[in-house]
């Protein structure tokens, strides 16, 4: 009891044990200054609304005399004296549990948000194998909406021909083991296959005995793909490198000159040949290059505008990569020796290059040179022969 103009008058047991003054202490000091006492309003309005409606009602913060904070319920009555009969509970106990419990819902709604706007499938089932729960992110990933889903066996997902995955699972679950990143297929509701890894991990109960389990699958199917293309242009692109050095240690151990200048430029013009024709590969994905197109490529040198010098001529031809490599090298030579020795070297000399399919599917590729030396014809024919036979 305190009077409104006066300190304490009355401090009974309940408030020395509360607070830990003894009456002696307490009475005759102002009760918010002994307990340093925090307001939901201001002190000025509470003592305003208890003269104007003689009772007022709150939580007050108080400071014990060891230093703790405490909350009590408050319920004070002013009589007509000027006294006020003030009774306090202690709240803090209930008050602390109150803000674990808010703040137990508030992780609770976080994670269930987390489960929910998940892209992985988050799915939990008991331990026979029946779903108790299915997030968004399993609807996208198996097709089914949560009421479709369940009260079903998992089994839904998984093909019949992994049907004892689950019991192995559901095994190891019991024990209390956890499976990480199990790489398997599961089947979509339309029927189509999926790779997926899965995390499945015990769950228990708040006597700490196994429930059931949660799963979390992870659709890794597109990146299962990317690998195995990854994979396969890894051995294609092998595969090629070791086509292409082949290739250049045959012409380089063709190659032949009276100079070292001349053998340089020689091996430098077939390499030339292949770039050439390797920049046509690029273009189809390595699925080949077509003939007429390697034939202008390396005839261009010699093809100047309005002149006739050279005709090429024959059906459309698609060459896969060994045998238009074969034949860019042999024309880059064919027309190189025309230029030096053959019909290219004189001023009315001619080629022409026609190609055609014989009956047994084979590609006759026929190079005429006219106007110029016997010679040059010659080897013609012996660098042709020399180099389709390499």
């Amino acid at each position: 009891m305190w009077h409104l103009d006066e300190g304490i008058e009355f401090w009974n047991a309940g408030a020395e044990r509360l607070y830990g003054f003894t009456s002696e202490e307490a009475v005759g000091r102002t009760s918010h200054a002994l307990l340093q006492t925090k307001f939901p309003v201001e002190f000025i309005d509470l003592i305003t609304r208890l003269r104007n409606e003689r009772h007022w009602s709150g939580e007050l913060r108080h400071i014990c005399k060891d230093g703790r904070e405490v909350i009590v319920e408050s319920r004070q009555q002013l009589l007509s004296d000027g006294t006020v009969i003030e009774v306090n509970r202690d709240v803090t106990g209930r008050k602390q549990i109150e803000a674990a419990l808010y703040e137990r819902e508030e992780q609770l709604q976080r994670l269930a948000s987390i489960v929910q706007s998940s892209d992985d499938a988050i799915v939990s089932k008991n331990l026979d194998g029946i779903i108790t729960s299915w997030n968004k992110g399993a609807e996208r990933v198996f097709g089914y909406t949560a009421e479709e889903a369940i009260g079903q066996a998992i089994t839904v997902v998984i093909p019949q021909d992994r049907q004892d995955e689950e019991r192995t699972i559901l095994t190891l679950i019991r024990r209390g083991e956890r499976i990480d990143h199990f790489e398997t297929v599961r089947q979509r509701k339309d029927g189509s296959l999926i790779v997926v890894s899965l995390t499945i991990s015990p769950v228990k109960n708040a006597e700490g005995k196994i429930v059931g389990a949660s799963k979390i699958a992870r659709d890794v199917t597109e990146q299962k793909r990317s690998q195995e293309q990854i994979a396969t242009l890894a051995r294609e692109a092998e595969h090629r490198s070791k086509n292409l050095l082949a290739n250049v240690q045959a012409m380089v151990n063709l190659s032949q000159a009276d100079a070292v200048d001349d053998l340089k430029k020689a091996i430098e013009g077939r390499i030339q040949a292949l770039a050439n024709v390797h920049s046509l590969f690029v273009a189809t994905r390595w699925i080949g290059a077509e003939l007429s197109t390697i034939a202008r490529q390396e005839l261009a040198p010699y093809s100047k505008t309005g002149e006739t010098r050279v005709r090429i001529g024959g059906p459309e031809v698609l060459l896969e990569p060994n045998a238009a490599q074969a034949i860019a090298v042999t024309l880059h030579e064919l027309a190189t020796n025309a230029a030096k020795y053959g019909s290219l070297s004189m001023s009315n000399g001619q080629i022409e290059l026609n190609w055609s399919h014989q009956d047994d599917g084979c590609l006759n590729l026929r190079w005429t040179e006219t106007g110029g030396p016997l010679c040059g014809r010659l080897r013609a024919e012996a660098l042709a022969d020399a180099l389709l036979n390499k």
